[in-house]
């Protein structure tokens, strides 16, 4: 997990051959590292046809989710368990290197009261047993801390770090997002800092989702405190252009954050590499 990659997202919310041809090919033709891939309904998927397209085209693969309601983890930890095995075991008959994101949970997720500790044990039960499962088959399990609005449990750099620290599995990582910082952290530094031992991929999101470089996210600190760290993970664009109703829902994504992905993708992209360039992370 290391490069530059993009968030399926940009081409489409859906994994079935058509719209998996469209994104690998797209991908490709941008030149980037890999493709993080939602699997949002991984049971559909087509994983020996998604295999071959990776081969063929050389190009890595991480998937990513959140739950979906029946199996949260904080009350349904033996659902979400099962869950993520299906989920585990697409992604390595599709060829992908890990599975990260709301592992923990779905999005949009809120009780409107602190996390308990009922609710933080069976997060932790759940992600020991699903990150034992991965090891197993030789996949790297990541949990991302979103916002306060997407989910009352995990929102910060530390409470990624405190929950791996809990549950000991040495193939548990963090998985930062620029937009969910800007939101949560006290500086993006900080977030950085805390999260430094496990961090190994970062979502590279503006303040508005839409293309990074047009919005309020200070791109300087993000990259100068990754450099300060030696980072050497996956860098992954994220922005929600093609937004299902159910998803734009737990994403709060009222309106279009960009014209199109022709904009993220010319504007953004090279945006973001030259800062990369800059601070000696590619």
């Amino acid at each position: 997990m290391n490069g530059f990659g993009v968030h399926t997202s940009m081409w489409t919310m859906k994994w079935d051959r058509p719209d998996a041809e469209l994104a690998v090919q797209a991908a490709v033709e941008y030149e980037m590292d890999f493709l993080e891939i939602a699997l949002l309904d991984a049971p559909s998927v087509d994983a020996a046809h998604t295999r071959a397209l990776l081969e063929k085209y050389e190009m890595r693969a991480v998937c990513s989710l959140g739950l979906p309601e029946p199996v949260w983890a904080s009350r349904n930890p033996e659902g979400a368990i099962e869950h993520l095995k299906v989920v585990l075991d697409t992604a390595k008959a599709m060829g992908a290197e890990a599975v990260s994101g709301v592992t923990y949970g779905g999005i949009g997720e809120r009780t409107d009261l602190p996390p308990t500790e009922v609710e933080l044990s069976n997060v932790a039960r759940a992600l020991g047993a699903s990150a034992k499962y991965a090891k197993s088959l030789g996949l790297q399990f990541g949990i991302e801390p979103v916002n306060r609005y997407e989910t009352h449990l995990i929102n910060t750099g530390w409470q990624a770090r405190d929950m791996i620290e809990r549950v000991g599995s040495e193939n548990l990582f963090i998985h930062l997002d620029t937009y969910h910082m800007n939101v949560e952290e006290k500086g993006v530094v900080n977030g950085i800092l805390d999260a430094r031992d496990h961090l190994k991929y970062i979502h590279l999101s503006e303040s508005d989702r839409g293309t990074p470089g047009e919005g309020c996210c200070d791109w300087d600190e993000v990259f100068g405190a990754l450099a300060a760290i030696g980072f050497k993970g996956g860098l992954a664009m994220e922005s929600f252009i093609n937004m299902p109703p159910e998803i734009a829902h737990g994403l709060s994504v009222w309106r279009p954050v960009a014209p199109g992905f022709q904009e993220v993708m010319d504007k953004g992209l090279p945006f973001l590499r030259n800062k990369a360039t800059q601070y000696h992370l590619v």
